[in-house]
C-alpha cells in the first residue's frame, strides 16, 4: 500500500467487506487532516453468474460437476485431445460457438443428458444471470480483504489514526465475521518507533558505559550525557517552528544529534583535564580548555548547519523526508552548543571543586 493510511477490512462475504468498507469512508472522511480518501475499485466487472438448482439436479440425477463442466467448456473451452506434429504438440481445444454462449439465455439453451438419458436444458438446472462482481479478490491472512485509503495533510500522523480509530468505534458496527487493521505508511512508522523505542535507550546506555570506561569517572560520563536533554529540546523546538512532526526521519535525526552532540563535549572535557594533568587549576583548566576549543566547536556547528540548510529549506520531491531530519539536527545543534560552551563548563567547575574541598 503506498498511501500514507490504509484500513484493511477483512471477511469472507465479498459484498459484506466492501459495504463495510463504504460505511468506514463515510464514518471518517470528515476528520481534519484526512485526504485522498478513497476506497478499493475492484468492483464492476460484468459476469455471468450460474447458481445451481441442487433439487433439480437431485430430481434428475445429474451431478452438479458435470453442469459446471458444461459451461466451463462452453465459455472457456478444454483441451480435449493433443496432436503431433513432427517433434511439436499441440492441444486441440473446443469451445462452443459465440452465439450458444454469448447470453444467459443462449447458455441457458445448452443441452445435458440426465441419469436416465433424458436431455435438458441448462436452464432447468440452473439459474443464469447477469451480474456486476469484483474484478479481482484480494486475500491477506488467509481472509478477504478491502481497503480505505487516505493521505494525511498537516497534522501528525499519529493524531489522524488516533481521530480515525475514534469515529469508527463511535459510527461503525462491524458485522459478525468482519474485522479491520490499520495498515500503509502508518504501520510502517509505528513497526519503525517501537524498535527505536528499544534501541535509543540501549544506545544511550552503552554509550554511557563507553564513557565511563574511556574517563574512568561516573561524573564525567554524566555531564558528557547531560548534552542529550539539552540537545533534545532544541530538536522538539525545531520540529514546532518548522511545524512538522515526529516521525522516523525525525527519530533518526535525533539520534545523529545526540552523537554529534555528546562528540563536542568530550573534546572538550578531554580538554579540561589534560590541563588539569599539567598542573593547571578547575578554574584556568576551564577558562583556558573553553577559549582553545571555542573555535573548532563553533565551526563544526557552522559547517553542519550550513550542510543541512539545503535540506531545512527543500520544497521539491523527498522534502517530506529530508525536512524533519534536518529541522531536528540544525536546531538542536544550537542548544547543544550552547550547552558545551557554556553550561558544562560551569558545571564541570563546580563539580571539580566540590569534590577537591
Amino acid at each position: 500500500v503506498r498511501a500514507q493510511l490504509a484500513i484493511k477490512v477483512y471477511g469472507e462475504d465479498l459484498d459484506e467487506i466492501r459495504e463495510t468498507a463504504e460505511q468506514l469512508r463515510g464514518a471518517i472522511e470528515g476528520i481534519e487532516g484526512l485526504v485522498d480518501l478513497t476506497v478499493e475499485q475492484s468492483y464492476g466487472q460484468p459476469q455471468v453468474k450460474v447458481v445451481l438448482d441442487h433439487d433439480a439436479l437431485a430430481r434428475y440425477g445429474v451431478p452438479g460437476e458435470a453442469v459446471l463442466e458444461l459451461v466451463e467448456t462452453a465459455i472457456g473451452g478444454r483441451v480435449v485431445d493433443t496432436l503431433y506434429q513432427g517433434t511439436r504438440r499441440y492441444g486441440i481445444h473446443v469451445r462452443y460457438a459465440p452465439e450458444f454462449r454469448a447470453t444467459p439465455e443462449a447458455l441457458g439453451q445448452l443441452i445435458i443428458r440426465s441419469a436416465d438419458g433424458a436431455l435438458l436444458r441448462l436452464d432447468q438446472l440452473a439459474t443464469i444471470e447477469r451480474v456486476d462482481g469484483p474484478l479481482q479478490i484480494n486475500r491477506e491472512h488467509n481472509q478477504r480483504r478491502w481497503f480505505v485509503t487516505g493521505n494525511i495533510k498537516d497534522r501528525a500522523l499519529g493524531t489522524v489514526v488516533a481521530d480515525i480509530q475514534s469515529a469508527v468505534a463511535k459510527n461503525v458496527e462491524l458485522p459478525a465475521g468482519v474485522f479491520i487493521e490499520y495498515g500503509g505508511q502508518f504501520e510502517q512508522q509505528r513497526n519503525a518507533m517501537k524498535k527505536l523505542s528499544i534501541i535509543v535507550p540501549v544506545v544511550l546506555v552503552s554509550i554511557f558505559v563507553l564513557l565511563w570506561i574511556a574517563f574512568h569517572s561516573v561524573r564525567h560520563a554524566a555531564m558528557i550525557i547531560l548534552n542529550v536533554p539539552l540537545a533534545l529540546i532544541g530538536g522538539v523546538i525545531g520540529l514546532w517552528v518548522t511545524g512538522q512532526y515526529l516521525s522516523v526521519p525525525a527519530s533518526i535525526g535525533f539520534i545523529a544529534l545526540f552523537g554529534i552532540a555528546m562528540q563536542d563535549s568530550m573534546v572538550l572535557l578531554t580538554d579540561f583535564n589534560d590541563l588539569r594533568r599539567e598542573g593547571q587549576s578547575v578554574r584556568d583548566s576551564v577558562v583556558n580548555g573553553s577559549l582553545i576549543r571555542f573555535r573548532p566547536v563553533i565551526m563544526t556547528t557552522l559547517t553542519t548547519l550550513l550542510g543541512l540548510m539545503p535540506l531545512l529549506l527543500s520544497r521539491g520531491a523527498g522534502a517530506e523526508v529530508q525536512r524533519p531530519l534536518a529541522a531536528v539536527v540544525v536546531f538542536g545543534l544550537f542548544t547543544s552548543t550552547f550547552l558545551t560552551l557554556f553550561i558544562l563548563p560551569s558545571i564541570y567547575e563546580w563539580v571539580e571543586q566540590r569534590r577537591e574541598r
